[in-house]
């Protein structure tokens, strides 16, 4: 028992005991009593709140059941009848989920429809509506894969260590995602150019390609602030470079963009290629910044470039090297950055993405070394958290811009997102 004297529930001769707090009007934390070792918190803002509540939950309505066979942790919550569930995070269908199983794992899901359970981003969460407007929300604070099942019932399963499960309690749904919203903070405000016209595809080659774009859209008097590039314009998919025969001069390119009032975005992807002589191979090679294999040895998987390493974000030490990598990019009038394929997604491998007892060298503060089974799902996360705190270092006097395809419940502190790889058929276009 913790060394705060909470109160434990039994609900039933059946059930497991829940030991439940108080972390601020209608937030409540429940574990399992007895649980084992916690991993830190993601989701939350101040990752110490979640462990810090008033003893007690006397005032909760809502009471999951938690219990543990084996290395799985299973939570169910008894809803009312009628009532709408919502949330789960990026998947496929309605966004009624009533009737619907969901598995939060960030997946590249190319193409994806109305029955894919995985898509880019994940989150272990779940609004809950009853018929009165009265609403509850559940989070599942894990990072690992959640299975979570909305026949008649919220049942959130996970293997991997315990968590706590916070429930927020209001009269309204605003009610409840204001409250989630006070656990994971809020987005900062966007520059302003961020919400205008956008223009994006998947890659304008060669720069003159870019121009013509650009012409078109002035000569025709079509709105327009922003014009994204896509891989094509690096030296063999190299992240940092550029392909000196189709982008020779990405300073003057960026330079008459924003002459005729354009702003530039730029894609870079985490995959490094594995090459001698590449300066950020090199350099990355030099602190041991990539993500091991589990007896030790670096890890090489296929994306765009070929063979590839990867950074490990979850060390603090590999986010500031790659927040320094910006320096010379960004010199060349790049306005924001979009970081894509940080599922991470790899090429040529059935899970489409690293093996699950891949070792990553985690901070203390998240608890230490880990499996990419706990750190998965947080790795793009924490790859625009690099990022942007590269373009906040170097342009402290501007509002960052960093988009991502992947990303975690309470990532919007260090990006925005978007609904991944779509294709032109009329299901994507109504679902975006």
């Amino acid at each position: 028992m913790s060394i705060h004297r909470w109160i434990t529930l039994v609900l039933g001769s059946a059930a497991a005991a829940q030991v439940g707090s108080t972390i601020d009007e209608g937030i409540y934390r429940w574990a399992r009593d007895g649980a084992g070792p916690m991993r830190p918190s993601f989701s939350f803002e101040d990752a110490s709140r979640r462990d810090e509540g008033t003893p007690g939950a006397t005032n909760a309505r809502v009471t999951p059941s938690i219990e543990r066979a084996g290395d799985t942790t299973t939570v169910r919550i008894t809803i009312e009848p009628g009532t709408s569930l919502y949330g789960t995070g990026e998947a496929g269908g309605r966004l009624l989920r009533n009737g619907m199983t969901i598995e939060t794992w960030n997946t590249d899901a190319y193409g994806y429809d109305a029955t894919s359970q995985s898509l880019y981003q994940s989150h272990p969460w779940v609004l809950a509506v009853r018929e009165d407007g009265t609403s509850f929300g559940v989070l599942a604070d894990t990072t690992t894969k959640v299975r979570i099942a909305l026949d008649g019932e919220i049942e959130m399963s996970s293997d991997g260590p315990d968590f706590p499960v916070i429930v927020i309690e209001a009269d309204t749904p605003q009610g409840v995602v204001t409250g989630l919203s006070s656990l994971t903070g809020t987005i900062d405000l966007p520059p302003m150019w961020a919400l205008g016209y956008h223009q994006c595809r998947y890659s304008y080659v060669p720069e003159a390609r870019v121009r013509e774009i650009a012409s078109e859209f002035r000569s025709r008097s079509i709105p327009c602030d922003v014009i994204w590039m896509d891989i094509d314009y690096m030296d063999g998919f190299r992240c940092f470079t550029f392909d000196p025969a189709t982008f020779p001069d990405p300073t003057a390119l960026n330079d008459d963009l924003h002459e005729q009032g354009f702003h530039t975005v730029w894609m870079i992807d985490p995959g490094i290629k594995k090459e001698d002589g590449y300066a950020v191979y090199d350099s990355g090679t030099a602190i041991d910044a990539w993500v091991k294999t589990a007896d030790g040895s670096t890890y090489v998987g296929d994306v765009w470039p070929g063979a590839c390493v990867f950074p490990d974000f979850t060390n603090d030490a590999v986010r500031t090297w790659w927040a320094g990598l910006y320096a010379d990019f960004l010199a060349t009038g790049i306005d924001g950055v979009w970081n894509d394929m940080n599922e991470p997604a790899i090429f040529n491998v059935a899970s489409k993405t690293m093996p699950l007892d891949n070792l990553h060298r985690a901070d203390e503060a998240f608890g230490g070394p880990g499996s990419h089974a706990i750190f998965h799902n947080v790795y793009g996360m924490q790859m625009i958290r690099a990022t942007r705190e590269g373009i906040t270092s170097l342009r402290p006097e501007r509002r960052p811009f960093v988009l991502s395809r992947a990303n975690f419940i309470g990532g919007h502190r260090y990006g925005a997102t978007w609904s991944g790889d779509n294709t032109a058929n009329w299901w994507h276009l109504e679902a975006s």
